[in-house]
């Protein structure tokens, strides 16, 4: 690969320089912002003292190493700092690199790190000659997601991070780069405004919100799962009804209902899946509710449900499953939802048909109960069907 020495690059709108003392009190001022030392791994509190050794010693020394490119991203007409973007690290033995990027507050909402990123790719590949480009980013950093996607990247699958932020989790996405792949100045490219991907990380990348339904006059909160309801989980996971028709471990045991915590808030980073407790006007747990999303058509989904013991036959899950569904076909732009249950279960194929759903026939041996494959109940309701 070529020799990696300090470059000014200026594409779309953006010059994208190697960094200046004089960048300090503007690094300084951009790096206070929530989001940044949220998902980055900057210091907390971030001082002017970071800023000053970032701009002067770090920057300097990784130009001067060959391990990094970081680039101050500036506004090509006003020279005003907007972002960071670069590489983070440089594999001359691969010939790989790893980008990195931030947007500064006022800066965001006008593609600044995408257009940024994409010309770091370019210049990587066209200068450095590097054969590949890595991302990766916490799970639930869907504004990074987008961006990678928008600059040519393909979103890969998981691993661990091994430097996670401070606070954060050590789930990560990864995504690589090839030469030939990064849109040209000006093209919309993957995940571009209006698409699918971009309204899911909208949703997905908030905190998970709060759903009202009405059952008779009883009005219910679909609300996220927290450390309260874990002793209702359990009774309700405990009941005889419960372990007759679903699959919850039995024994039930609190250590269950902590991981089950886990897992709703995990998907709603992942935005693989909305869970939410169904909670009655006192705000008390009177069941859950899971819309999971299919990893294979991203306009499919699927619904579980559990009533707590004494909450049953007041008709709360199927106002809760009708509210879910509006929910998923509106705000996530879902086509169908499906339901399934055991053939049997006459409980929960009346809370789905109550909710709209149609039941569409059986699928033999559709369903894993227990280690046996049994015969299943499948309907569904369409976005179509609440028109």
């Amino acid at each position: 690969m070529a020799r990696v020495e300090p470059v000014e690059i200026t594409e779309d709108g953006l010059l994208l320089r190697p960094w200046r003392a004089t960048d300090a009190d503007a690094v300084h001022r951009a790096c206070q912002d929530p989001d940044i030392q949220r998902w980055t791994t900057v210091p907390r509190p971030y001082l002017p003292e970071h800023a000053h050794r970032f701009v002067t010693e770090v920057a300097p020394a990784d130009w001067a190493a060959g391990t990094g490119a970081p680039f101050a991203v500036c506004d090509a007409a006003t020279g005003e700092l907007v972002g960071s973007c670069g590489l983070v690290s440089i594999d001359t033995g691969l010939r790989s690199g790893e980008i990195g990027y931030w947007t500064a507050p006022g800066a965001r909402g006008t593609g600044v790190s995408v257009r940024a990123a994409r010309a770091v790719a370019r210049w990587a590949f066209d200068s450095l000659e590097l054969r590949r480009l890595i991302w990766q980013a916490e799970v639930g950093n869907h504004a990074s997601r987008l961006v990678a996607l928008r600059a040519g990247f393909r979103v890969e699958g998981r691993l661990r991070l091994a430097d996670p932020a401070p606070g954060g989790s050590a789930d990560g996405w990864i995504g690589s780069l090839l030469p030939g792949e990064v849109p040209a100045p000006g093209e919309t490219g993957p995940a571009g405004p209006g698409t699918l991907e971009t309204r899911r990380a909208a949703v997905f990348g908030r905190p998970q919100p709060v759903i009202f339904a009405t059952a008779g006059g009883t009005e219910l909160r679909l609300r996220p799962m927290e450390e309260r309801d874990l002793d209702a989980v359990v009774d309700t996971c405990q009941d005889p009804e419960t372990i007759r028709w679903t699959t919850v471990p039995d024994p039930y045991e609190r250590t269950d209902a902590e991981s089950y915590l886990g897992y709703t808030s995990s998907t709603w980073a992942g935005g693989t899946s909305a869970c939410f407790v169904v909670a009655d006007a006192h705000d008390r747990y009177v069941g859950t509710i899971d819309l999971r999303l299919s990893p294979a058509d991203p306009l499919l989904a699927d619904v579980g449900f559990l009533a707590a013991p004494e909450a049953r036959g007041r008709g709360h899950l199927s106002a809760a499953l009708a509210a879910l569904s509006a929910w998923g076909f509106t705000t996530l732009g879902l086509a169908r939802i499906e339901w399934k249950a055991n053939v049997g279960n006459t409980a929960s194929r009346r809370v789905a048909e109550k909710a709209g759903f149609t039941i569409e026939g059986t699928a033999r041996a559709g369903l894993t109960h227990r280690g046996e494959r049994v015969d299943a109940w499948i309907g569904a309701l369409l976005a179509g069907d609440l028109v």
